[in-house]
């Protein structure tokens, strides 16, 4: 039987491959320290696990569930944006749960998508962006980021490229691999550009409460829900990767369309992680605060840890990595090769995130303090 050509655009998943790599070696006996995985290894808040545990035995608790999710969800959704973004939406109709926000990406690209139609796609970027547009047979158009311009799009160069068949651009800011932050002037400059040529633009926003005092949304800047929609997630927030809960939020129009897909996908999230997710929307500022207590000191030993492999890093930047640049003439792959083999110690190659990620790799933060300084030892 023959798979779908669709599946000859694609490859399996960096992590998916590299991981199986990093297994035998852990098999074999070697002490394998992982820092190239962003899975938070901290607990979620207490009241979270406990409101999944209670609700067990709610009468409505094992039932299909609505495909928009609880509206108690929708609201503690909506909630979170106004006190945190100071963003105002409809929980009725510009809100949307979803089962992480890489399922988002799926939909919203199943949504708007014909084969044909071109996406403009970060490089460096989450790789995401460029299977799912592949599998839908539509043209990934990448736009280079340079460190020099602090990752963030040239929106002159753009201009002067051929704009006609793209229907989509997808943004990552705080910026995922980089941890670069984007302006309010930055957001504005893209929404208008998206305005004048028709583009759907799609803030990928699950990294905003990590080591960042300034969250931002870029449905905030007026005008954005014209041509906007945003994604974020539960996964890093509130330690709850494996609970795959995301949302979408914009205007009616577009959640519209995307429930369309969804509704054919799944049949609504499980109570109880509705539940969970609902109570972890309301935790107080306090929350944050104690989580990044702990990331700070982490930073502070991967940075020794990237200082002792002669490599530099922006200190400025945020989120839940630290990205450094290699000394001259290292190649991303052969480096992080040769630490995996003679160190035992796994980092991300920045080659995984495009071609503008060559001569730089990426740490995770997701490791305790004694394994970090651990890995610091080995070095």
């Amino acid at each position: 039987m023959e798979v779908s050509k669709r599946l000859h655009s694609v490859e399996e998943y960096y992590f998916s491959k590299k991981l199986k790599e990093v297994n035998v070696l852990k098999a074999s006996g070697k002490p394998i320290i992982n820092l190239g995985i962003g899975s938070p290894d901290l607990q979620p808040p207490d009241k979270v696990v406990k409101a999944i545990t209670d609700s067990f035995k709610d009468e409505n608790a094992h039932k299909y569930q609505s495909y928009q999710g609880l509206p108690e969800l929708r609201e503690a959704i909506s909630g979170f944006y106004r006190t945190h973004f100071n963003v105002f939406v409809n929980k009725d109709t510009e809100v949307l749960p979803l089962m992480g926000s890489k399922e988002g990406i799926m939909h919203i690209a199943m949504a708007f998508l014909d084969e044909g139609d071109e996406v403009l796609i970060p490089n460096p970027g989450y790789p995401t962006y460029t299977s799912v547009t592949k599998l839908l047979h539509a043209k990934p158009v990448f736009y280079n980021l340079e460190e020099n311009n602090n990752w963030c799009p040239d929106i002159a160069a753009l201009e002067k490229s051929d704009l006609s068949k793209v229907k989509l651009m997808w943004l990552s800011y705080p910026h995922m691999p980089t941890g670069a932050k984007a302006t309010k002037e930055t957001f504005k400059a893209l929404i208008a550009f998206a305005k004048r040529h028709h583009i759907l633009l799609v803030n990928d926003n699950p990294y905003s409460f990590i080591l960042n005092e300034e969250p931002l949304s870029i449905l905030s800047i007026d005008g954005a829900k014209d041509v906007c929609l945003e994604l974020n997630s539960l996964s890093k927030t509130f330690n709850m990767a494996g609970w795959r809960v995301g949302m979408v939020l914009g205007k009616a129009a577009f959640i519209n369309a995307i429930l369309k897909v969804k509704s054919n996908m799944d049949s609504g999230m499980f109570y109880g992680i509705q539940k969970g997710a609902i109570e972890a929307l309301n935790c107080s500022k306090f929350w944050f605060a104690s989580l990044n207590s702990v990331y700070e000191e982490r930073r502070k030993l991967v940075w020794e840890l990237a200082t002792r492999l002669n490599c530099t890093f922006d200190k400025n930047a945020v989120g839940l990595f630290v990205w450094a640049k290699l000394p001259p003439s290292f190649e991303s792959e052969a480096f992080i090769d040769k630490l995996l083999q003679e160190k035992h110690i796994f980092i991300t190659p920045g080659t995984v995130f495009g071609s503008q990620g060559e001569g730089y790799v990426r740490f995770s933060l997701c490791a305790g303090n004694e394994v970090i300084e651990e890995a610091i030892s080995r070095v």
